[in-house]
């Protein structure tokens, strides 16, 4: 193989594995001048075409002395659908480095290419995903179900390669607080590295609080906790810093208030039985599934603990507040921080037995 691609939406793992392989594939004992590397961030369409122009002499000089080389066309930002690669000149530019790809490269020439977005209907997609090693990471999507575990697992296995442990209570905060962005999550645990020194190696909730920082999902984490804690105040409040800084009130009840409700409803209907696992056909078969069809236990079992401050009656009722509340910021004129505020009341009130 003489054509390798390193492309996907997560920019730090892209940027991680495009380099790890360019050291892989450079000829032994090669030095700087052996191989090319042409920086591949364009300004506009007519710096793209000169890119792709540097990389296309690049591929058909031979290398230095002589020898074989990589040449490697690093973080191209111009072979998306965005507006500036679909601009003539940039396309022209391509063109042409596929030409140069379709005829076949020197002996002994290795062509990378890393880019945080290839168009796979355009030719030169097409050509790579059929003809090169191709390697796409993409970020994990949050929007789907199960993400939270996917994120757990690399965090927890990132830490575990520092010496760390990090677990329980304290890797739920740290997967809510870093996010899915393997950049982010790798920044994150070598903070917390630094932070522990040699002398201590577990992880605490305390230890992410400190040094993890609170993002926008952090803050709807901590809107979620709160309510699973029927700490009204905390949720108003946190509710409250978000739709000041403009948070859409809609998204937000979608993202935090009606999941977390859900999870401890189904949580409290699998609690009787000790485990998921252990709960009937019928009981499994209403509970939130992941993409591949399987259970979300990784919610369900956040969610454990907390659903034992509910009853089964109040967390019905806590959903039937749900669909009114959802409905009222969709199809009427009420104040959207109000119909929130009464939300997390009614969600919160201990005093309340449906």
């Amino acid at each position: 193989m003489s054509v390798y691609v390193v492309t996907g939406s997560d920019e730090g793992r892209v940027a991680e594995e495009a380099a790890a392989l360019f050291e892989e594939l450079k000829p032994p004992d090669s030095d700087e001048f052996a191989n090319e590397i042409i920086e591949g961030v364009a300004d506009n369409a007519e710096d793209a075409f000169q890119k792709a122009a540097s990389a296309n002499e690049a591929l058909q000089t031979i290398g230095f002395f002589g020898g074989d080389k990589v040449v490697w066309l690093k973080g191209a930002n111009f072979l998306g659908n965005d507006r500036s690669s679909e601009a003539e000149r940039a396309v022209s530019g391509v063109e042409n480095l596929l030409e140069t790809l379709q005829s076949g490269l020197p002996p002994g020439v290795i062509f990378l290419v890393s880019s945080n977005a290839i168009n796979g209907v355009r030719r030169f997609g097409k050509w790579l995903k059929k003809n090169a090693d191709y390697r796409s990471y993409d970020k994990i999507d949050i929007s789907k179900e199960g993400w939270e575990e996917q994120v757990a697992i690399k965090a927890g296995r990132l830490a575990r390669e520092s010496g760390m442990t990090l677990q329980g209570e304290a890797l739920a905060l740290f997967v809510q607080r870093a996010g899915a962005e393997t950049r982010q999550i790798n920044n994150e645990i070598n903070k917390l590295d630094l932070y522990l020194g040699k002398d201590r190696r577990d992880v605490t909730v305390e230890d992410v609080e400190l040094i993890v920082p609170v993002s926008h999902k952090g803050v709807i984490w901590e809107i979620s906790r709160a309510i699973e804690k029927r700490d009204a105040k905390r949720a108003i409040h946190l509710i409250d810093s978000l739709l000041t800084k403009n948070e859409n009130a809609v998204g937000l009840i979608k993202a935090s208030i009606i999941p977390t409700v859900r999870n401890l409803f189904f949580a409290k209907l699998a609690e009787p039985y000790g485990s998921v696992n252990s709960a009937p056909e019928a009981v499994k078969a209403v509970l939130p599934k992941k993409k591949d069809g399987t259970i979300n236990t990784w919610g369900l079992k956040m969610a454990a603990q907390a659903a034992r401050r509910f009853t089964l009656p109040q967390l019905q009722k806590g959903m039937e507040h749900c669909l009114a509340g959802d409905k009222a910021l969709v199809t009427s004129s009420q104040d959207p921080r109000m119909v929130l505020h009464r939300l997390v009341i009614q969600l919160c009130d201990k005093s309340r037995a449906a």
